[in-house]
């Protein structure tokens, strides 16, 4: 028992140092909180299992948390494999429109997430110049202008007509992107890409389909290896918090 116990220490403190690293990476919210629970919860399980506290803890509470660590478990497994089903998504040539879904902007211009969303984008309406583009993206407290704003700059310096650039300025959610994106085209007829990040793309179709568009493909963009777990992690609550709200 006090190899596992050890082993739980271990794993409890790389999930701390995890967080320390999201932390650092500056991704503009508070979501790396979760490893620092994440660890402690753990490096607690260590601690109970390395001193051979769990006998004096009622069984009714050792059920009730093997119960949530198991729910935990399938949650994040059935997710991830979910996202893996649209993770490699590539469009045909030809779509009426793409949506370029926004993410943080900052004083230097589109942070590394926005950026691959929009290096596909670009790589995709250069070899498809009738494809109109929508980028889609409001302003939040800690950005210095619309994402909308910074994405079409972004575009135009990668070579990319502004004429083929439309803006939606005001949504600050996946679902306001897809919403407020729509008076730009025509959701029941057109052939629309939605671009996001590899992780992304799984919900982000599932809304879309769930709020009308009935032509709708994904263009997966790349994302950073070293911050994938937690930009998955997080995207399994994601998608936990639509099925709980009926967006599914």
């Amino acid at each position: 028992m006090k190899k596992v116990g050890i082993l739980l220490f271990i794993l409890g403190a790389a999930a701390i140092g995890y967080g320390f690293l999201i932390l650092a990476a500056a991704s503009g919210t508070k979501f790396f909180a979760i490893w620092f629970l994440i660890g402690a919860f753990i490096i607690w399980a260590g601690y109970m299992t390395n001193g051979n506290h769990w006998h004096a803890v009622p069984p009714v509470v050792r059920i009730a948390l093997a119960v949530l660590v198991t729910a935990a478990v399938v949650i994040v497994a059935a997710g991830t494999a979910c996202i893996m089903t649209h993770f490699h998504d590539r469009a045909p040539d030809g779509l009426d429109e793409i949506i370029v879904l926004g993410a943080q902007v900052r004083e230097s211009g589109p942070s590394r997430v926005l950026r691959s969303r929009l290096n596909a984008a670009a790589a995709y309406l250069a070899e498809n110049p009738d494809t109109v583009c929508i980028v889609s993206g409001g302003q939040g407290p800690n950005e210095p202008c619309t994402e909308a704003e910074a994405m079409k700059e972004y575009l135009v310096q990668k070579g990319i007509p502004e004429n083929q650039i439309l803006e939606e300025d005001k949504s600050t959610t996946t679902v306001e992107n897809l919403e407020f994106s729509s008076r730009f085209l025509n959701r029941k007829e057109d052939s629309v890409g939605i671009v996001t990040n590899n992780f992304h793309v799984f919900r982000s179709l599932k809304l879309a389909k769930k709020y009308g568009y009935r032509n709708c493909r994904g263009i997966a963009a790349g994302s950073t290896p070293l911050y994938l777990p937690n930009n998955i992690l997080r995207e399994c609550l994601g998608i936990v918090k639509e099925v709980m709200w009926g967006n599914f």
